[in-house]
C-alpha cells in the first residue's frame, strides 16, 4: 500500500501509537498503584476530558498556524510529564499525569487531518481507509500498551516504565522533521465548497452514536483489568486483557474503514455494533475463563469498526476546518466516554462489572438502530462568485 511508505504519513502514524502506548498503560499503572474502582472512574473522567474538551482548541491553532508543533510537541510533552509521574508519586505525581493528557489533546486532531489529506492525494480519494489507517496505529498503540506495562510492572516495576519516554523522543523529533514546512491546513474556497447539508436529527444521531460507541469501549478499557484484578489475576494478564480488547479495535478499525469506502457508511457503523453485542454480554456471564482470549477481541473489533467513519463523516459537516472538525468529534468521542464511567465506576463496586457489562450490550443494541439514522445527503455545491 503506497501509503505505508509516504514518509510523512509514516511518521504521523508511529506518533500516533506512541501517543496511544502512553494514554494506554493508564488504566493498568493505576491499578498496580491501587486505586479503587471508583478513584479509577473519578480519575479517568478528568484525565479523558483534559485530553478531549481541549482538542477542538488545537484544531482551531492548527488550522491557522501549521500542524509541526501540535504534532511534535505533543508527543515530547506527553513524555516530560509522563517522566514525572513516574518520578513523583501520589497525588502530584496524578496531576502531572493529567497534564501529560494535554500532549494527547495536542496531537490528535493534526494527526487525523495529516492522515485524511495523505489519503485523498495517495489512495484516489480513499480518506476513509486512510483515516482508519490512521486511528488503527493508535489502537494498535492501545493494544501494546497495557499488555507492555504489565509485563513492565510484573518484572520491573514502576521505575522500569520509563523505558517508554526513552522511545518516544525519537518519535517526537521525527515528526518535527517530516513536518518541517510546517504548512497550514487548506481551506476550502467559496467556489469549491461542498458541504454537507445536514439536519438536526442527522447530527443527534451522530451524537448518540458517537456516545454509546465511546461509553461501551470506555467500560471495557478502564474497568476490566480493576475487574480481573479482584478476581485474582495479575498484571500480566489484565495487561493483555485490555490490550486484546484494543488490538481488536485496531482490526476492526481498518475493516470499517474499508467497508466505509465501499459501502453507505450507516450500514457499516449499524452492522459492527449489533456483531459487538454478542461477545460483550457472553463475557458478562462467564467470569474468568481462556474464552476471554477471544471474546474481548471480537468485542473490540465491533465497536472499533465505527470510529473512523464517525470521524470522516464530521470532518465533512467542516470541510473549511478540517483541524477543528476533528478536535470537535474526538473531543466529544472522548469525553462523552469518559461521562459514563462517573456512572459505571461506582456502578462496578456496588453491582459488579458483570452488571455494568450487560449495561454496555444495552449501549450498542441501541446505538445499533440510531446509526441507520446517518443517511449521507448529497453535497451541496457552492457556486463561485463572478469575477468582476
Amino acid at each position: 500500500m503506497p501509503l505505508l511508505f509516504d514518509s510523512l504519513f509514516s511518521s504521523i502514524a508511529v506518533g500516533h501509537l506512541m501517543v496511544d502506548v502512553f494514554n494506554s498503560s493508564r488504566p493498568v499503572l493505576i491499578t498496580y498503584l491501587g486505586l479503587s474502582a471508583t478513584q479509577i472512574a473519578i480519575f479517568s473522567t478528568i484525565y479523558i476530558w483534559a485530553s478531549a474538551l481541549t482538542q477542538p482548541l488545537f484544531g482551531w491553532i492548527a488550522d491557522r498556524a501549521g500542524p509541526r508543533w501540535l504534532a511534535a510537541g505533543g508527543v515530547l510533552w506527553m513524555t516530560v510529564f509522563y517522566s514525572a509521574t513516574l518520578l513523583i508519586r501520589g497525588n502530584v505525581g496524578l496531576v502531572c499525569l493529567v497534564i501529560a493528557a494535554l500532549g494527547s489533546s495536542a496531537f490528535h486532531p493534526v494527526g487525523t487531518v495529516q492522515a485524511t489529506l495523505q489519503g485523498r492525494n495517495h489512495m484516489k480519494g480513499r480518506e476513509t481507509t486512510a483515516t482508519s489507517i490512521f486511528f488503527t496505529a493508535g489502537q494498535s498503540g492501545h493494544f501494546l500498551g497495557p499488555i507492555i506495562t504489565g509485563l513492565i510492572l510484573a518484572a520491573l516495576g514502576v521505575p522500569g516504565m520509563f523505558i517508554l519516554p526513552l522511545v518516544s523522543i525519537p518519535v517526537g523529533l521525527m515528526i518535527a522533521v517530516q513536518l518541517r514546512s510546517n504548512q497550514p491546513h487548506p481551506h476550502t474556497s467559496p467556489g469549491q465548497s461542498s458541504r454537507m447539508q445536514v439536519g438536526w436529527l442527522f447530527i443527534l444521531a451522530l451524537a448518540l452514536v458517537a456516545t454509546f460507541q465511546s461509553s461501551a469501549q470506555s467500560n471495557m478499557i478502564n474497568l476490566m483489568p480493576k475487574y480481573l484484578k479482584d478476581l485474582g489475576q495479575s498484571a500480566t494478564i489484565y495487561g493483555s486483557m485490555a490490550g486484546l480488547f484494543m488490538g481488536g479495535s485496531a482490526l476492526g478499525n481498518v475493516i470499517g474503514g474499508h467497508f466505509g469506502d465501499k459501502f453507505p457508511k450507516r450500514f457499516v457503523v449499524a452492522s459492527a455494533l449489533f456483531f459487538s453485542a454478542l461477545p460483550i454480554y457472553i463475557t458478562s456471564q462467564i467470569g474468568w475463563s481462556p474464552w476471554l482470549y477471544l471474546l474481548v477481541p471480537l468485542a473490540g473489533a465491533g465497536t472499533g469498526a465505527v470510529h473512523s467513519n464517525m470521524v470522516v463523516l464530521a470532518q465533512r459537516l467542516i470541510p473549511g476546518g478540517m483541524a477543528l472538525a476533528s478536535g470537535l468529534v474526538l473531543g466529544f468521542i472522548f469525553s462523552s466516554g469518559a461521562l459514563g464511567l462517573l456512572y459505571t465506576g461506582p456502578l462496578a463496586e456496588t453491582r459488579g462489572f458483570p452488571f455494568v457489562l450487560i449495561m454496555t450490550t444495552g449501549l450498542v443494541l441501541t446505538a445499533s438502530p440510531i446509526a441507520l439514522l446517518l443517511k449521507e445527503p448529497s453535497p451541496k455545491v457552492v457556486p463561485a462568485i463572478a469575477a468582476d
